[in-house]
């Protein structure tokens, strides 16, 4: 078994995901609001959110680093997923978030990729990180940017214009 840290703020909980936390991942991914900006921009059907998670849980093994769970700390209710990764064939460490509908515009985004942060440049001692966003995400971008994120530039990435948002341990 790996050790996955534990993040604690001031109104969430970040942790390994687990298997509990499988019917609401699914349902989050079989979301189309969900996937619009991610990957081929389709929703997941229960076998690839399944392997979705495995291949996030399993970045922590190889990386050091990756996805956390996010629940509500008084509730213990699954808000989405936030952390960090760097999968092969990506430019950087990307700081990421996707939260379940009922969960968005409450600043959960922002409060727990901000300890996501802290952890990259605390405990990882990561020089930089980035953010991939979609040129027509517009909420993340404004997360990104609550962040102290800076549009360092934008890239073709997976066949998409994707602006790169950068962060730095002196944010």
């Amino acid at each position: 078994m790996i050790e996955i840290p534990t993040l604690v703020t001031e109104r969430l909980r970040l942790c390994a995901l687990g298997e509990r936390h499988f019917e609401a991942y699914a349902a989050m991914l079989a979301d189309a609001s969900s996937t619009r900006f991610v990957g081929d921009g389709q929703p997941l059907d229960r076998m690839n959110a399944w392997r979705s998670m495995a291949m996030l849980l399993g970045h922590w093994a190889l990386r050091g680093c990756g996805m956390w769970a996010v629940e509500l700390r008084d509730s213990g209710e699954f808000v989405g997923r936030v952390g960090l990764h760097f999968p092969e064939g990506w430019p950087d460490l990307e700081l990421g978030w996707m939260l379940v509908p009922a969960h968005r515009r409450k600043g959960y985004a922002t409060e727990a990729a901000r300890a996501s942060l802290d952890f990259a440049f605390g405990t990882l001692h990561a020089s930089r990180a980035i953010s991939l966003i979609r040129a027509e995400n517009s909420a993340s971008e404004r997360v990104a940017r609550r962040l102290g994120g800076r549009q360092a530039t934008t890239i073709d990435f997976l066949g998409h214009a994707t602006l790169v948002y950068s962060y730095h341990p002196d944010r």
